[in-house]
């Protein structure tokens, strides 16, 4: 499974991505989250990219609707991972359209990003 959610503490939550990400297992976890923006209200994720290959190319990517409906609702986003994936995984996570920063570390700062998102 190239995408699961965990729940870390408080209001965030840990998104662990590997291998290549495809459009419906990406929609499944935007389902999970809905479930918990529901439930806790506004949180924050800790997206982890291990042995990520990148995105299929095939699917709906442009679709924003959860992005629209609920993007106000992710106080932050820390993404950690490989450095190679740095500006596609902040163009993905639409870094600069967000209210709420988000904030790319290297796979060695795991410890720094989870700091980062508590503060």
């Amino acid at each position: 499974m190239p995408i699961a959610i965990h729940h870390e503490n408080g209001n965030t939550y840990r998104l662990d991505i590997s291998g290549v990400l495809t459009r419906p297992e990406f929609a499944r976890s935007e389902d999970e989250l809905k479930i918990e923006l529901a439930r806790a209200g506004n949180v924050r994720l800790l997206c982890v990219l291990t042995g990520f290959q990148g995105w299929d190319s095939g699917g709906d990517w442009a679709n924003m609707g959860f992005y629209t409906k609920h993007g106000d609702a992710i106080e932050r986003i820390a993404i950690v991972g490989d450095e190679r994936w740095r500006d596609l995984s902040m163009m993905f996570a639409s870094a600069d359209l967000r209210r709420g920063p988000v904030e790319f570390f290297p796979e060695e700062q795991l410890a720094r990003a989870r700091e980062w998102l508590a503060s």
